[in-house]
């Protein structure tokens, strides 16, 4: 998920530079959800990792 992040933010950093605007909004909207994503799922992921250890 980060790695799309980062594909979607280079990607409209590119377009920006290039001034297709709509392209860089997009694409800047996609990375800012799949940033997102990817807190959500790691944050999960800590958590229940600590759940799993303290039970065993």
């Amino acid at each position: 998920m980060l790695r799309l992040a980062v594909v979607f933010v280079v990607i409209a950093l590119l377009a920006a530079l290039l001034g297709f605007g709509s392209v860089a909004s997009y694409s800047f909207e996609g990375a800012r959800i799949f940033a997102f994503i990817f807190i959500v799922l790691a944050v999960l992921s800590f958590i229940g990792g600590r759940y799993r250890r303290q039970g065993s």
